[in-house]
């Protein structure tokens, strides 16, 4: 059984920094990607920023050069830092955990709330 269990949203100005964090635990596969999902309301739930277990990252380009997504793969942990936040940002934000052995396995984390607003 796999449990992800993510932390730090809230509520922040625009302009302002959140840290959001996910821990996954159980049996994990050591070769694995880990990623970052938002769903705004009324809207399709779409990728923010993913890295595997190598460190190699990819991002949406509406975040570029605004959120760094790191882990730390002895704690199984992802972390998602969000500076310059625009209302726009505004959103669920979920964690993600996969890993392909013969069929893919992916795992969600239960959901944070970040909302940017004066």
């Amino acid at each position: 059984q796999v449990q992800l269990v993510e932390s730090g949203g809230g509520l922040v100005q625009p302009g302002g920094s959140l840290r959001l964090s996910c821990a996954a635990s159980g049996s994990i596969f050591s070769i694995n990607a880990m990623g970052w999902y938002r769903q705004a309301p009324g809207k399709q739930r779409e990728l923010v920023a993913i890295i595997n277990e190598g460190g190699s990252t990819n991002y949406a380009d509406s975040v570029k050069g605004r959120f760094t997504i790191s882990r730390d793969n002895a704690k199984n942990t992802v972390y998602l830092q969000m500076n310059s936040l625009k209302p726009e940002d505004t959103a669920v934000y979920y964690c993600k955990l996969t890993w392909l052995v013969l069929v893919e396995y992916a795992y969600w984390g239960q959901g944070t709330q970040v909302t940017v607003s004066s």
